[in-house]
Order: C-alpha cells, then sequence, then structure tokens
C-alpha cells in the first residue's frame, strides 16, 4: 500500500515509439486535499478507485489504496468529481527492469507531458532515457490533484 514514485518532464515524444502500451484515461477526484485525495479513474475499459495520502519530505513515498470498478459503477461517480477533470494518454514505456508511465495531457493541460516511474526503494537506481527532462517529484504542481484545479495552462 506504499507508492514510490518519481516525476520527471518529458523533453521530446520519443517515447512514443518505445511505448508497448498506450491508453486514455479520464480522472476526477471526489476530494483533493493535499493530506488525502480520492481519485475516480476511467482508464480503457476500467474504473478505479485510489486514495493518496500525503507525500513525504522528498515527496516520493505515500500511502496509496486503489480497488477497481466496473464502468457502471465508474462513470457515476465521475461525474459527481470536483469540478477539473484531467484527460490524458497514457504511455508505457519498458527501460531496462522499470516501467515509465508518461501522460500526455489534454484540454486545460494541454502541452504538458510528465513521466512518472514507481521504485521498490527511493535511492534505487534506474536508466533514465534520452527524453528524460527535469525531476518534478517535489513540485506539487505537478500532481493531478493539483493539475484538476490550477491546469498548466494558466500557469
Amino acid at each position: 500500500m506504499v507508492e514510490i514514485e518519481r516525476k520527471f518532464l518529458v523533453v521530446s515524444d520519443a517515447f512514443k515509439k518505445q511505448a508497448f502500451a498506450k491508453n486514455h484515461i479520464a480522472q476526477g477526484y471526489l476530494n483533493s486535499h493535499p493530506e488525502r485525495t480520492v481519485r475516480i479513474r476511467i482508464k480503457g475499459e476500467s474504473g478505479f478507485l485510489t486514495v493518496k495520502g500525503k507525500g513525504n519530505e522528498s515527496g516520493t513515498t505515500r500511502l496509496e489504496w486503489e480497488t477497481e470498478l466496473s464502468l457502471m459503477e465508474a462513470k457515476p461517480l465521475l461525474a459527481i468529481c470536483e469540478p477539473g477533470t484531467i484527460d490524458k494518454m497514457r504511455y508505457e514505456v519498458k527501460l531496462g527492469k522499470h516501467v515509465f508511465e508518461v501522460d500526455e495531457f489534454f484540454g486545460e493541460n494541454d502541452g504538458l507531458v510528465i513521466a512518472e516511474i514507481e521504485l521498490k526503494d527511493e535511492n534505487e537506481f534506474f536508466e533514465k532515457p534520452d527524453w528524460l527532462g527535469q525531476e518534478v517529484t517535489n513540485d506539487e504542481r505537478y500532481y493531478n490533484a493539483y493539475l484538476s484545479k490550477k491546469p498548466f495552462k494558466s500557469w
């Protein structure tokens, strides 16, 4: 139930040619408080309910609990979320023993591309592809809950 994750800006679209999977994601927040977020996500033909706790000082580690929902369950929950839905395409890219999830945002967050990598340990080594840019792990402006309220285009 603990998530260890690092986030990076992406500096080119070279990741698209390396992706082994691609899924459209729509998500909203039933609660976007920084201490605890409750998210509804529709990814492909599946729904998910996710609860995340506040991150540690480095921003890499936090509690995460998730359960799968049917589309019939997820769609009405997404409809009652706080204003500000996230719309993005997620690409999955394997590099070494890790998988990068690269999110290309649309709508009010158009132009933003962020890569995330989940690790087993905060200091775990991982290969960095050429398209990986500045690390933004501890910058809450790049959290989806923040982007739902203050979209990238408004910065």
